[in-house]
Formats: C-alpha cells, sequence, structure tokens
C-alpha cells in the first residue's frame, strides 16, 4: 500500500478545467447574488430576456432527452447540430438574463465566466469524447463546437422524456421561473420607490 506522500504524487495533475469544474455551481451562487444586487430590469426587458431564456431551456431540454452520458457518443437531435447544446442553451439563457437584467456588468461577468469556466470545460470534454470514442473526430469535422449548423449532419434519435427527468433537466427551468419572479418582484419595487 502506497504511503500518503507516494499516492499524492501519483494523482493526475490537477487541471484549470478540473478547478473549473468543481467551482462552478459554487460560484454560480456568488453571480446569482450579484446578478440580484446589479439587475435594474424593466417589464420589456424581462420580456424580450425571457423569450431567449425560453429557446435556451427548450434547447437544454431537447439535448438532455437525446444524451446518453458515458454509453454513447450523442449525434442526433440538437447533437446533429452542434457538438455542445447544452452550453449553448446555457449561453442563450445567460443572454436572456442579461437582457432582463439591463446590466453591462451582469453581461460582462457573464462573458468572463463563459472563458474561464466554460471553455475550458468544453476543451476537457472534447479530450475525454476523443479518447473514449472512436467516431468523435469525424463526428467533430462534421459538426461545429457552439454555433449550430442550418442542417442536420445525421437524422435520426428520438427525444426519451425518461432521459430528460434522469438528467434532472427540469430544474433549469424552476431556476429561470424563480429568477423571473425576482425580477418580476424588482420592477414592482423599483416602481414603488
Amino acid at each position: 500500500m502506497p504511503s500518503p506522500a507516494q499516492s499524492l504524487h501519483s494523482r493526475p495533475p490537477l487541471t484549470w478545467a478540473g478547478v473549473a469544474r468543481r467551482i462552478r455551481v459554487p460560484l454560480s451562487f456568488v453571480f446569482g447574488g450579484l446578478y440580484c444586487w446589479l439587475a435594474h430590469p424593466t417589464w420589456l426587458a424581462l420580456i424580450v430576456g425571457s423569450a431567449i431564456v425560453a429557446v435556451g431551456l427548450a434547447l437544454r431540454a431537447a439535448a438532455s432527452g437525446h444524451i446518453r452520458k458515458d454509453r454513447e457518443l450523442t449525434t442526433t437531435g440538437p447533437y446533429a447540430y452542434t457538438r455542445n447544446p447544452l452550453y449553448l442553451g446555457s449561453l442563450l439563457m445567460g443572454l436572456g438574463f442579461a437582457v432582463a437584467s439591463r446590466s453591462l456588468w451582469v453581461l460582462a461577468l457573464l462573458v468572463l465566466l463563459g472563458i474561464a469556466i466554460y471553455w475550458p470545460l468544453v476543451r476537457a470534454e472534447e479530450r475525454y469524447l476523443r479518447a473514449n470514442f472512436a467516431g468523435f473526430d469525424e463526428y467533430a469535422r462534421r459538426v461545429p463546437r457552439l454555433l449550430p449548423r442550418f442542417t442536420a449532419a445525421q437524422a435520426g434519435g428520438a427525444f426519451s422524456g425518461e432521459l430528460y427527468r434522469r438528467h434532472r433537466e427540469w430544474q433549469a427551468a424552476i431556476g429561470a421561473l424563480a429568477v423571473a419572479a425576482f425580477l418580476i418582484a424588482k420592477i414592482l419595487w423599483l416602481q414603488g420607490r
């Protein structure tokens, strides 16, 4: 049995993607607090932002109903248009909430988080997929990383409600509704001052 010092040295090196994976959820709570403070919504901004958020939620829902994580390379449904529909959906949701907040600070923080946290995760996931699924390189040649194609690279693949529930994607909708409720309350509070 190796000593603690030996096992410490045999661990894989800590990468920024590993750090980003660990801190993204706690960091989202910090961002949420800043969002509440920095947001100055109006009814129009909330309506426009909510429409963008709804598109992001729909994309995330569709993607979660197709992906079989760690079991197969998913190339159908939204994955036939973009290799990262879950991240694209999150990006759209973030953009929608930034529009609703009417705060350039919120937008700047979202861009910073996207570059510092999500970009390294995308790259790390691609390394994992390349190492574990023989067809990944061909798939990556046909399907763009983030911005979608206009036509599907591959047809087929039915949406699975069971996968959607297993991935707990409904939680994103609940979170979006909670943010919208907060923004409505803030609008009403700002109008009452």
